[in-house]
């Protein structure tokens, strides 16, 4: 038995823990409303794009880099909105000419310097490097965005479920629209240095596509798409520590067992 908490002696482990516990919870009340507007490629392109803004953010010699990141993300979102609302083309084919775009143009910027290697673990990310000041950020993120999502609620889903009714309501659709995209853009700037740009996307769909299986009303979506969060990121982090793997990867693996486990449930 005393094996089997042997990682709570170790601090990255118990900060891990804490930053599961913030940072499952922040993606999974995002991805529900993402799977809603089916915009899943949307903050996967937006996960892309995180390589461009590190590239300015390093030609600019700025030292910490996530500040430049997320403004770069919030313009690249509203742009890509903006062309995405335009119906001038289809939306899959608005969304992947953006994500190409923000992968190539990142990789060739950082190429330049010769400092590309430097840059891989963006691609997977360490939830066990985080230090006390990020736990703090990932609790400032929580609360904003939890607060927004409940001043918003009606708006966001409005959106997502019936635009013409939403707007019948005299909702300011474009305002929800654009306001949800910079939000997903913030949040998923400030959690790719953990998440990884390779898995943000999973993390955030998985846990809300894998309560839209079973769940039968719009609350029981939401909190079962948290529980499952919650579920999927304690266990994927201990896993990964007896088995000395990566941690995201491990997480986006149990996600993935409940995503399927539901959909059976969900065939019954």
């Amino acid at each position: 038995m005393a094996a089997l908490f042997s990682w709570w002696q170790y601090d990255f482990m118990r900060t891990a823990l804490w930053a599961v516990l913030l940072l499952v919870p922040l993606l999974s009340l995002l991805g529900t409303l993402v799977v809603n507007n089916r915009m899943s490629f949307f903050s996967d392109a937006l996960g892309h794009s995180a390589l461009t803004g590190v590239a300015i953010g390093v030609l600019l010699g700025v030292g910490d880099t996530r500040p430049v990141m997320v403004a770069f993300a919030v313009v690249f979102a509203l742009l890509m909105n903006r062309i995405r609302r335009s119906r001038l083309t289809s939306t899959d084919t608005v969304i992947g000419v953006f994500s190409s775009v923000g992968v190539a143009l990142g990789l060739t910027l950082l190429s330049r310097e010769g400092n590309l290697s430097n840059y891989q673990s963006l691609l997977v990310g360490d939830l066990l490097s985080l230090s006390a000041e990020d736990l703090w950020l990932l609790v400032t993120a929580l609360a904003v965005t939890a607060v927004v999502w409940l001043l918003c609620f009606n708006g966001f889903h409005g959106v997502a479920v019936s635009p013409a009714v939403a707007r019948s309501k005299g909702l300011p659709l474009w305002l929800f629209d654009n306001l949800f995209v910079v939000l997903v853009a913030v949040v998923v700037m400030l959690s790719i240095r953990w998440v990884g740009l390779l898995l943000i996307n999973a993390m955030l769909i998985l846990p809300a596509a894998a309560a839209r299986n079973v769940a039968r009303s719009l609350k029981s979506y939401h909190l079962l798409s948290l529980t499952f969060g919650v579920f999927a990121g304690v266990l994927g982090l201990l896993l990964s520590y007896f088995n000395g793997v990566a941690t995201g990867p491990t997480i986006i693996l149990v996600l993935a067992a409940v995503f399927f486990g539901t959909f059976l449930l969900r065939k019954k």
